[in-house]
């Protein structure tokens, strides 16, 4: 990890278009602008983090529930083959 010193209104270049700079510095809280391109996702870690929780608990559905819709749509469907009864 590269740590630096800045003060406020210095910058930081990351590559040949991602610009930070140190916008204001108060107690223990810095504040940041950050200059990138549109097709760079800039995000704070802790949101990233919440994001991907999310996206990994909605990707383990139940597969019960799963399974219950597709009972539902096996229902309504006339073609479905139903189960015998003997």
């Amino acid at each position: 990890m590269l740590v630096l010193s800045r003060r406020v209104g210095e910058q930081i270049v990351i590559g040949d278009d991602i610009v930070v700079t140190v916008v204001d510095v108060r107690n223990d809280t810095v504040r940041l602008g950050i200059a990138a391109p549109r097709s760079v996702t800039v995000n704070r870690a802790e949101v990233r983090r919440a994001v991907e929780d999310a996206n990994r608990e909605a990707s383990a559905a139940d597969d019960s529930a799963l399974e219950s819709l597709r009972a539902l749509t096996a229902r309504h469907d006339p073609t479905a083959k139903r189960p015998t009864q003997d």
